[in-house]
C-alpha cells in the first residue's frame, strides 16, 4: 500500500480514501478514527437497527464494531472496501446478540410466509425540511410511524429492507454481507414491502378522518387576520 503523507487536519482527512484512512490509523491518530467512525456511522447503525429493533442495544454494536476493527486494522487487507469490511463485523455482532438475547424465527420459515397479492412499491415522504413547524412535525410523525412498522416486520425481512430500500446498498452487496442468495434477497424485499403496505394501510386508515387538518398556527393566523379586518369596519 502506498505510503500517505497529509496534512494532520479534519478537512484534510476527510477528503482521503478508505484504504489511506486505514494506514494512517496505524499511528494511532484520534483525528483519523473520528473520520472513519463518521463516514461509517450511519450505515452500521442502521444495520445493527434493522436486525436488533433497538435504538440503545444498535449503538452498543457500533461501538463495539468499532474497537474490534481498530484492534485488528492489521488484517484488512483491502480485498473488500472498509464498509463491507465493517458491516460484516457490525452484521455478526448483532446477530450473536439476538442470538443470546432469544432463539430467532428459522429464516427458511420466514421465506415460506405466503405472498399472495401484489406488493407495491412504498414511496417514502421526502426529507426537504418546511419552515412551517406543522408540517415538520406531520413528516416527523410519519417517520415514526415508518420506524415502528418496519421495527414489526420480521427479522430477516427487516434487516434486508433497510440494508436494501434505507441504507440502499445493492441486491449483490446486500446478499454477500448476510451470506444468502440475489434471489433471496429479492424474495424478501418483496414480502417485506407488501407487509409494511398491510401495516401502514391499517394504521393510516383510522386517520383519513383528520386529512386536511385547518388548526393550530394557521387556524390562529387565519382567525386573527379575520377579527382585524372586522374590527378595521366594513370594506368599500
Amino acid at each position: 500500500m502506498k505510503t500517505v503523507e497529509f496534512a494532520h487536519t479534519a478537512a484534510a482527512y476527510d477528503a482521503l480514501k478508505d484504504d489511506e484512512l486505514v494506514e494512517l490509523a496505524g499511528a494511532g491518530d484520534a483525528a483519523v478514527f473520528r473520520t472513519m467512525m463518521q463516514r461509517h456511522n450511519r450505515r452500521l447503525y442502521r444495520v445493527a437497527r434493522g436486525i436488533l429493533g433497538d435504538d440503545a442495544e444498535a449503538e452498543d454494536v457500533v461501538q463495539e464494531t468499532y474497537v474490534r476493527a481498530f484492534e485488528n486494522l492489521a488484517l484488512f487487507r483491502g480485498e473488500s472496501s472498509l464498509a463491507t469490511w465493517l458491516t460484516r463485523i457490525a452484521i455478526n455482532e448483532a446477530l450473536g446478540r439476538k442470538r443470546r438475547r432469544r432463539p430467532t424465527t428459522d429464516l427458511s420459515e420466514l421465506d415460506m410466509i405466503n405472498e399472495q397479492g401484489e406488493a407495491r412499491v412504498l414511496i417514502f415522504p421526502g426529507v426537504r425540511m418546511d419552515s412551517n413547524p406543522e408540517v415538520n412535525a406531520s413528516r416527523s410523525e410519519i417517520r415514526r410511524l415508518l420506524e415502528r412498522a418496519i421495527d414489526d416486520l420480521p427479522e430477516a425481512f427487516r434487516i434486508v429492507f433497510v440494508m436494501r430500500e434505507v441504507e440502499q446498498m445493492s441486491v449483490a452487496e446486500t446478499a454477500l454481507q448476510l451470506g444468502i442468495q440475489p434471489e433471496t434477497v429479492k424474495t424478501r424485499l418483496h414480502r417485506a414491502r407488501r407487509l409494511l403496505r398491510e401495516t401502514l394501510e391499517e394504521k393510516l386508515g383510522s386517520a383519513l378522518q383528520d386529512t386536511y387538518a385547518f388548526d393550530g398556527e394557521r387556524c390562529e393566523r387565519m382567525t386573527n387576520a379575520v377579527l382585524r379586518r372586522l374590527a378595521e369596519g366594513p370594506s368599500s
